[in-house]
This record gives structure tokens, C-alpha cells and sequence, in this order.
């Protein structure tokens, strides 16, 4: 059945918050050319309004970290049958592109800049730069609203491992101020797993079981793992790269802490989704906190007030811990820069799960 959002203001009577409709499907097109973590912190602008062999143009050519291709297709006015058909032409063609051509296409979007330097400039680094480009294709309908039969053929694909999804956008207004509210047609975990179920044998990727994460906690003057130990939170922070994966964290997801260069420290479950430092707020011995009160051994754990650049907290209640100087490694765990990532790596779950066992009991 069609999606809808309707959001209300919680008081002594809930009031719903107005509802005032896109002004215009270019609105919602700059606002993703200017940030596109608004569908996916994952997300790299590769192209707009690209056009391609065919003399068709795509709105929104994108890239995530591990090198796949991602086609965002505005629905505006088109029917069930254009917009479907049109977005898995253009899927089609973007499959044919070599590396080369991807690094072309970015190069002209961007006045000459080289892929990789792009890369570097949203991720923070080149170290995790994909060794493959472009082996895999996703594509992404955005709606502000969808028909019924758009979103039977959607499904429909999607339980065949197509890799489709449909975003809807809607914008509310009140006291003046405007708001963008986003929800998937499929939670984009499921939509995943379909895919990863029927990928192709060039392109091998471990399926996720939707629970476990991976958490890499740097130890600095500004983050300190015997604070997050005595507090019960993850952190990351001076830099959107390091933010933003941090934000895909909700309650109830199992993470597996790891310090760089010493190894695994703990196991813990997801309390409340990453907010600002100075907003954040933790529970300890059952009574909730500002963290921004509270004292740390680290010596400069830093409250900026600008969010790309403050610290992020993810309150957890861990499971099974060890001190830094305990740290776990043994050859073949995964490990990498991310602040956060999708734990697939079943050697290094099986291994985890011996060493820190409180934290993989069943409930």
C-alpha cells in the first residue's frame, strides 16, 4: 500500500506539524547535490543530470565506499512504466562502464579533480580506496510520494534480488522552519540481503545477519576507552568520515569494539542512535546523564558546536569487555578505518564470540 508520513509534536495534546509539500522537484534535487547523506552517509557525488549514451540524462550519479555505482532517479511526473523502465535502462548502461570511464565522468563533473582524490576528500582517506570499481549497480528511486503499482514492481524485484529501493522525502513546516523527513519503500538492510542472496560470482560479498557491527574506537587526547568503559558509550569524531558512518548505529544493533593497532576491547548492544557530544546523554547506574557533564580521562574529549567536526556518541550497555592493555588480535580478524561498518567477516565473528562469549549469548 503507498507510504505515508505524518509527523505530530509531542506536548499535553499531540499537534500534528503541517505538512507543506516540496515547492518543486528541483527543491529536493539541489537538496541532495549539496548533501547526499540525506539518503546515505555512505554516499559520494559522482555526477548530476548525466547524460549517457542514449542521449537520456541521470539525475544523481553516486559512488559508496566500496566502490559500487548507485542511480538516484527523481520520480517526478512519470508513470509506473517510465519510471521503472527508466531506471533500470539506466542501470543497464552504467553496468557497461569500466573504471576509467567512472573516473572520466567524475573528472568532468569536477573541474579535472581525480577520483581518488575526491574519495579522500569525503572519506577522510585513500587507504580504504576499492580496489574494484563499479562491480556492483544500485539504484534509487526518490519520491515524495509513489503509486501502488510502482511499489508492487519495486517489491517484486527486490524479492528477486534486484538491487531497487524507493526514498520518500516529505517537507513539513512549522514556526517558520522547514523539515525533510525520509522513510524507505524497503528497509535498506533487507534490500541488501536480497541482493548480496543473488549477487553475481565476480562480485562475492558475505551475506550480514542485520545485527553485527564493527566499531573502530582510536585512542587520542580527545577519546579515551576507559572513558567509554566507565560511561557506556562509542565515539567518533573531527571529520564527517568519521562521523558520519557512526550514524548508521541504532538500538539493539551488537557492536564489536576495536582500538587500531592493539585489537578487539568489547561487545555491546546499542542504546540510543550518534548525537552531537554536547547533546548527547548516557545512562549510568540507571540514571540518564548529559555527557557533556561528565568527567573524562581523556583530555580534550571536545563539545565543538560545529556537528561536522564535534564529537558523536552512541550510548551502549556493554556485554563483555577488556581493558586496552587486554586488547584481543590474532591474524585474519577484520579490521579497518572505518568508525563504523557492517561486521560480515564470519572468522572474526566465530573468534569474537569465543573470546568475548557474555556478549554473544542469546537473549
Amino acid at each position: 500500500m503507498p507510504v505515508e508520513i505524518a509527523i505530530w509534536k509531542l506536548g499535553a495534546q499531540p499537534e500534528p506539524v503541517t505538512l507543506t509539500g516540496l515547492d518543486q522537484e528541483s527543491t529536493l534535487e539541489n537538496a541532495l547535490k549539496v548533501d547526499l547523506s540525506i539518503v546515505d552517509p555512505d554516499l559520494m557525488m559522482l555526477a548530476t543530470q548525466l547524460q549517457t549514451d542514449h542521449g537520456k540524462r541521470i539525475d544523481i550519479l553516486a559512488m559508496d565506499r566500496q566502490g559500487d555505482i548507485v542511480i538516484l532517479e527523481l520520480k517526478r511526473d512519470m508513470t509506473p512504466r517510465e519510471v521503472m523502465t527508466q531506471t533500470l535502462d539506466y542501470a543497464a548502461w552504467v553496468k557497461t562502464l569500466s573504471a576509467e570511464q567512472i573516473e572520466d565522468i567524475y573528472r568532468q563533473a569536477h573541474n579535472g579533480t581525480e577520483l581518488r582524490a575526491g574519495y579522500a576528500d569525503v572519506y577522510g582517506t585513500n587507504d580504504q580506496y576499492p580496489d574494484a570499481i563499479n562491480v556492483r549497480q544500485r539504484m534509487i528511486i526518490v519520491a515524495s510520494s509513489l503509486d501502488a503499482i510502482t511499489e508492487r514492481i519495486v517489491a517484486y524485484l527486490s524479492e528477486f534480488g534486484v538491487p531497487v529501493n524507493v526514498v520518500f522525502f516529505r517537507a513539513f513546516k512549522q514556526e517558520g522552519t522547514q523539515y525533510l523527513a525520509r522513510t524507505w519503500l524497503i528497509d535498506p538492510n533487507t534490500a541488501e540481503q536480497r541482493a548480496d542472496s543473488k549477487a553475481e560470482p565476480g562480485a562475492p560479498k558475505a551475506l550480514w545477519n542485520e545485527v553485527d557491527y564493527y566499531v573502530s574506537f582510536g585512542e587520542d587526547q580527545w577519546r579515551h576507552w576507559e572513558d567509554a568503559l566507565k560511561y557506556g558509550f562509542v565515539s567518533a569524531g573531527k571529520g564527517r568520515w568519521y562521523s558520519n558512518s557512526l550514524k548508521s548505529l541504532k538500538p539493539g544493533d551488537r557492536v564489536s569494539v576495536h582500538i587500531p593497532q592493539r585489537g578487539y576491547v568489547g561487545v555491546g548492544k546499542v542504546i540510543s542512535a550518534a548525537a552531537p557530544a554536547r547533546a548527547a546523554r548516557v545512562t549510568i547506574n540507571g540514571q540518564e546523564t548529559t555527557f557533556k557533564d561528565l568527567a573524562f580521562k581523556a583530555e580534550t574529549m571536545h563539545d565543538e558546536a560545529d556537528d561536522s567536526l564535534c564529537e558523536w556518541v552512541v550510548a551502549v550497555e556493554w556485554l563483555d569487555v577488556l581493558t586496552a592493555d587486554q586488547a584481543f588480535w590474532e591474524k585474519g580478524l577484520f579490521a579497518n578505518q572505518n568508525s563504523a561498518c557492517k561486521l560480515r567477516s564470519v572468522f572474526t565473528l566465530d573468534a569474537l564470540s569465543k573470546k568475548f562469549p557474555r556478549g554473544f549469548q542469546t537473549p
